[in-house]
């Protein structure tokens, strides 16, 4: 039986450049899954890349056939963005190993959904003041910037990844992203390693 391994941190934490650099990895073999979501596409971004961009009618669609595993919704400053994981043939357990970028809640879901023993959370932790910094320039980087878009993100984090939320989903192991990308990386790389070897 694979791993089903999800990498999870606070905006800005750097969790998208690890994801990438995992799915890149030859040695750890670990399938891609394309996550849904109803927010409007960014610059560079690519349907079915990133996440597959879809509208309302298509959510509540999967979600009145009992094909939405975890989902997450964000009131934002310009509506309602949903995230989910839909049951949608990605996930074979028995094929293999496979890598989704989620969050506490969707680590929770997962576990109920998947089973506890086949579910790794790998917590990106940053400081936060390199966050907002990160998270500035990113914005900074857009067509039409949202500050308080951005923001929001910022603060809804702190209660998102509170340490009590962290105790009672069970997570116990960080990975810190405050000085080298490469070496955060190393030891998640490390991690995923020992967890398939194990099983």
């Amino acid at each position: 039986m694979g791993k089903l391994f999800i990498v999870m941190g606070k905006s800005a934490s750097g969790k998208d450049a690890v994801y990438r650099n995992l799915l890149q990895d030859k040695s750890l073999d670990l399938k891609k899954i394309v996550l849904y979501t109803t927010r409007p596409m960014r610059q560079k971004e690519e349907d079915g890349k990133q996440y597959f961009f879809v509208d309302e009618d298509f959510y509540q669609e999967k979600e009145r056939a009992g094909k939405v595993i975890e989902k997450r919704d964000y009131h934002t400053q310009l509506g309602l963005w949903r995230y989910f994981t839909a049951d949608d043939g990605q996930i074979d357990l028995a094929a293999g190993n496979y890598l989704m970028i989620g969050t506490v809640d969707a680590y929770v879901s997962m576990k109920e959904y998947f089973g506890a023993e086949n579910v790794v959370p790998l917590l990106i932790d940053t400081d936060d003041g390199i966050r907002l910094g990160r998270a500035l320039k990113r914005e900074l980087r857009q067509e039409v910037p949202r500050y308080d878009e951005m923001c929001r993100r910022y603060l809804a984090d702190t209660a998102d990844y509170s340490p009590e939320r962290l105790a009672a989903a069970g997570i116990e192991t960080l990975f810190d992203n405050n000085d080298t990308i490469e070496s955060c990386i190393k030891e998640v790389t490390a991690c995923i390693h020992f967890s398939i070897r194990t099983g």
